[in-house]
């Protein structure tokens, strides 16, 4: 039998066939992109020129939840979005922070591999990005 949560089908909630649309997503995205790479602009030179860290602690809490509303949008959709490339890319980029508490003295070149990363998966051909490896094709026009 499928799972159930107080009744609701876990796979209609979480992998929806058709995926669902949030209304407005494209706005949303792209208010969010924006204030993102300025958040992540501010965050990669001060770390780069050696600013404090508390005059970067506003710039990263900035840049936590404009990349959390990016990804939130793409999560309403679908879960797969997980299995796609690019959402695989966000998960690549998420786990190279994690490990810049732990290499501290080599955050700038993690700083640089993440934004790399985050160039290539947002801007590769959509026949790439929205390749699925759940799916075996391409999952959006």
């Amino acid at each position: 039998s499928d799972a159930t949560l107080a009744g609701m089908d876990l796979r209609a909630l979480f992998l929806p066939e058709p995926r669902r649309r949030l209304p407005h997503a494209r706005a949303w995205n792209v208010g969010a992109r924006t204030v993102h790479l300025a958040a992540t602009g501010v965050l990669l030179g001060g770390h780069f020129f050696g600013a404090e860290a508390g005059a970067l602690l506003p710039w990263l809490y900035v840049a936590m939840a404009s990349g959390a509303v990016m990804f939130a949008v793409e999560l309403y959709s679908s879960l797969d979005y997980l299995a796609e490339l690019g959402g695989l890319a966000v998960l690549l980029k998420l786990a190279l922070l994690c490990v810049i508490p732990f290499a501290w003295s080599a955050r700038v070149p993690i700083l640089f591999a993440v934004v790399a990363v985050a160039g290539i998966g947002s801007h590769m051909s959509g026949k790439y990005r929205h390749y699925s490896l759940r799916h075996h094709r391409v999952m959006k026009d």
